[in-house]
């Protein structure tokens, strides 16, 4: 049996990939957030530590438009289907066995899985993502079903996507603050009860919530401190730079909290046209692959936590939000660099 390893200031992600190989079922202590970041341990870029889920709907596309003879078009969106994405198991049902499912193939690879908990009671104030749990106790029993489907395999969870900044923003009604705070910071605690698994609250975009001081508190009583820090630019546009100093602004109002930014569609910036420049902007472009080669102490990862090519929403010709767009997709990839 090994000693507790969740310190003051635990391992950054790319540590904590390699050290997992080793002490496989370890369990550590309190205080995650605020880790210096590994360096010799660092894994080669491209996020070959990171599973890659090859039935992806970028995958099937790839497959349908080879048999089509849209072998342009089809090596355009190897730029998506070979490349980890987020896996957001539905919140309408038991996301146990889409977790086991995802968490064993990526046991069974040798990698880790990034997987996004969504769905928090009264979830994106009745907008495009309208939806979530039923209540308290359903969210509570749909997260002790999550976490424990993830064991004591290797797993990034970030977890629900604008649940704290809803609570900056004046969305979330005031009558369910002190729950979701309270539900938040116990599905902190249910997923890093678990040995190898890391958790990033998200906290919105530099964007959204201009002065970093208001999300401070509502991550504070989230649970931030016993998470491994809070995620960034999750579903957004945001530039690497102006994210980056966000979060570093945001981390010194949390004792050198750690975090992570999603990269998956940010390549061109934002889009600056008209209202609603988040929900599926036209000439965007795929981000930095997900690494952990961030070059900042404070930056864990780079991910792909929304998956490219799914909707934001019925906006701008869009289906419904997370249904796969392969047009949308398409565009994303031919504007990458690469």
């Amino acid at each position: 049996m090994c000693g507790p390893l969740r310190s003051p200031r635990p391992l950054g992600v790319a540590a904590f990939l390699l050290l997992t190989v080793f002490v496989l079922g370890c369990s550590s202590g309190d205080g995650r957030a605020g880790a210096p970041a590994g360096d010799s341990t660092e894994p080669a870029a491209g996020g070959g530590e990171f599973w890659v889920d090859p039935d992806s709907p970028a995958a099937r596309q790839v497959a349908t438009w080879e048999r089509a003879g849209r072998e342009e078009d089809a090596e355009l969106l190897r730029r998506i289907s070979e490349r980890p994405m987020a896996t957001w198991p539905p919140g309408e049902e038991d996301p146990g066995p889409r977790v086991r499912t995802v968490t064993e193939a990526a046991t069974e690879a040798g990698r880790t899985a990034v997987l996004v908990a969504y769905n928090i009671p009264h979830r994106d104030c009745g907008q495009y993502s309208q939806g979530g749990a039923a209540g308290a106790e359903a969210y509570e029993r749909w997260i002790g079903s999550f976490a424990e489907a993830i064991g004591t395999a290797r797993a990034i969870v970030v977890l629900e996507p604008d649940a704290v900044p809803h609570t900056a923003d004046g969305c979330t009604d005031r009558m369910y603050l002190t729950e979701r705070f309270d539900l938040l910071a116990s599905a902190v605690e249910a997923l890093t009860a678990q040995p190898n698994t890391r958790v990033y609250l998200d906290a919105g975009n530099p964007s959204w919530i201009a002065d970093p001081d208001r999300l401070a508190d509502a991550l504070t009583r989230s649970g931030v401190a016993r998470a491994d820090g809070f995620a960034l630019n999750v579903a957004n546009f945001q530039t690497l730079d102006a994210s980056a100093a966000y979060g570093r602004d945001l981390s010194s109002l949390l004792g050198g909290a750690h975090f992570v930014i999603d990269t998956s569609r940010n390549g061109n910036g934002p889009y600056e046209g008209d209202a609603e420049p988040w929900c599926n902007p036209p000439g965007r472009a795929l981000g930095t692959p997900p690494t952990t080669e961030t070059g900042d102490p404070l930056v864990d990862a780079y991910l792909w936590i929304k998956r490219p090519g799914e909707s934001d929403g019925e906006c701008r010709g869009g289906p419904r939000a997370g249904r796969w767009w392969p047009e949308y997709a398409l565009d994303l990839a031919r504007n990458a660099d690469a």
